[in-house]
C-alpha cells in the first residue's frame, strides 16, 4: 500500500470516528454516577427578575459534595435558565454548565 492511499484510509477511518477516542480537553471525568438530586425549599423569590437556580452536584476530586440551589438575576435579554446536568458517555461522568436562554 502506498504512503498516499495509507494517509487516506486514516483519514477516512478517523472521519468515521474509528480512530483512538480521546476526551475533549478541559473536560473532567468521574467513574461513579453522581447521587440522586437533592429536595430543596425555595425561598421568597427576592424579584420579578430572578430565576431558582436548583442545587447540584459538584465534583471534588475525591467525591460529591452537593452545592446548594440560589435565586439569581437573570442575564441581560436573557429570560429563561437552563439548568446544569451531568451527562454520560464511554469516559465517563462529566458536568454540562446550565445557561441562560
Amino acid at each position: 500500500m502506498s504512503v498516499r492511499n495509507a494517509l487516506i484510509q486514516l483519514v477516512f477511518l478517523s472521519a468515521l470516528g474509528c480512530g483512538p477516542a480521546m476526551p475533549p480537553p478541559g473536560r473532567v471525568y468521574v467513574e461513579r454516577e453522581p447521587p440522586p438530586e437533592r429536595a430543596e425549599v425555595l425561598l421568597t423569590r427576592p424579584g420579578p427578575d430572578y430565576a431558582w437556580v436548583p442545587g447540584h452536584w459538584q465534583w471534588e476530586g475525591r467525591d460529591y459534595v452537593w452545592t446548594p440551589g440560589q435565586w439569581v438575576r437573570f442575564e441581560s435579554g436573557k429570560a429563561e435558565w437552563h439548568p446544569g446536568r451531568w451527562a454520560h458517555n464511554r469516559h465517563g461522568w462529566y458536568w454540562v454548565e446550565g445557561k441562560w436562554m
